[in-house]
């Protein structure tokens, strides 16, 4: 039989106990930290939620990386065509934890109505563009399909609609400036078949879907010149490894580049909030632990007679440290508990109900996302246990200096 632990027992059961001095500031202590951890969830779960959903937006629009002519300045617009016939399209043989390689091309213009006028970005695409994106966001009508030879119709932002004040299936005027300055600029109608809603307001306010067959007829290119290739990966966290990588395979001509570089001041400002969660989860344990530091020393003040009766029992001071100690984690496991029962609770009640909205001018999302994996949640209980225990350890030595004749005299 563990001794200390039968001892920690029936501390914490006896009525004594319940109604002793110590219960208030016990109590202050579990409350502590169940609202630390509580806030340490909402921290690790907001945190990660912004950043996975900012980057698959992103990636949703751009792709993880894509492949463009080195000269092609940073342009949203496809110039300089690229043959479609490479080594890497469709498929990249040599790099593993590719999900897909898929073709697009951009041109810039202007949609019109009889009142109002927004310029766009009219993105190309082909019939085996990855649609999983845009199908999450779709608000009204269908995605287009881009099987026949010729497809008017077009993917355009709840944005967009609302500022030209069109409706799902209207006919639009669509003009396109030509690269060449002399001649007059083409006029195609479109068809509005779907609307999307990502609630990223820099994409939203001018990217329109449509074939790469209406971008390749206004550019005058051959159905073999598109403007580049989007690579979806696998797994996000490889990014800048597959980056290099894909970058090696590719022709000279060619350049590639990561969502990461292309967008770095938004991706650095996401980056930022791992510091502050880090900080925040910093701040919560240390309030924690001073909490239990307290509650324990006022638990070993309160038992000094008891401490005195079995130091005379023959009892040494290690053993009746860990009866302490035994006492304070049962009382950081409880705090644990309701912590991770009301942070939980906030998190699931936010991720069903969407609650908390933000400005997607801002923070490019409408609602604040939340996500926490099994991974994080359990090191985050771990370490708040670990810390908390280990900063224990040092205020429990206090027990090697209560002596069992002046202790016991008052009993």
């Amino acid at each position: 039989m563990n001794f200390e632990l039968f001892i920690a027992k029936r501390i914490v059961v006896g009525k004594k106990y319940k109604s002793s001095i110590s219960t208030p500031i016990i109590k202050i202590a579990i409350t502590a930290i169940a609202l630390g951890m509580t806030i340490m969830l909402i921290a690790v779960a907001t945190a990660a939620g912004l950043q996975s959903k900012i980057r698959d937006k992103m990636a949703g629009f751009k792709g993880y990386v894509q492949i463009v002519n080195f000269d092609a300045n940073n342009s949203d617009v496809s110039v300089t065509p690229i043959q479609k016939t490479q080594d890497f399209y469709p498929t990249f043989k040599n790099i593993d934890g590719i999900k897909k390689v898929q073709i697009f091309a951009n041109k810039a213009g202007i949609l019109r109505t009889k009142t109002d006028f927004e310029g766009i970005i009219f993105k190309g695409v082909s019939s085996n563009y990855d649609w999983t994106f845009f199908k999450e966001y779709l608000v009204k009508g269908k995605i287009p399909s881009f099987n026949s030879s010729r497809n008017r119709e077009i993917l355009i932002s709840e944005t967009l609609v609302n500022r030209l004040k069109i409706n799902l299936y209207d006919t639009i005027l669509a003009t396109f400036v030509k690269s060449e300055t002399s001649k007059l600029p083409s006029n195609r109608k479109f068809i509005v078949a779907g609307i999307y809603n990502t609630g990223f307001a820099q994409f939203d306010k001018n990217m329109m879907i449509g074939d790469i067959k209406e971008v390749q007829n206004l550019n005058n290119w051959t159905e073999n010149e598109v403007g580049g290739f989007e690579v979806i990966l696998d797994n996000f966290d490889e990014i800048s490894e597959k980056g290099a990588q894909i970058y090696n395979e590719i022709d000279a001509t060619l350049n590639s580049k990561t969502i990461v570089e292309m967008y770095p001041s938004i991706f650095e400002w996401i980056q930022l909030f791992d510091n502050n969660v880090w900080f925040i989860i910093a701040i919560m344990i240390l309030i924690a632990g001073i909490n239990m530091i307290t509650a324990l020393l006022v638990l070993i003040l309160e038992r000094v007679q008891m401490i005195g009766i079995l130091k005379a029992l023959g009892s040494n001071n290690q053993s009746i440290q860990k009866i302490f100690l035994y006492n304070a984690s049962a009382l950081i496991l409880k705090g644990l508990f309701w912590g991770n029962f009301i942070g939980l609770s906030l998190i699931g009640i936010q991720h069903f109900f969407k609650i908390i909205t933000l400005d997607p001018e801002t923070y490019y999302v409408a609602t604040m996302p939340v996500y926490i994996s099994f991974s994080a949640f359990f090191l985050l209980n771990i370490g708040t246990l670990i810390c908390c225990f280990l900063m224990l350890i040092i205020p429990s030595f206090i027990v090697s200096k209560i002596h069992p004749s002046k202790s016991i005299k008052f009993a």
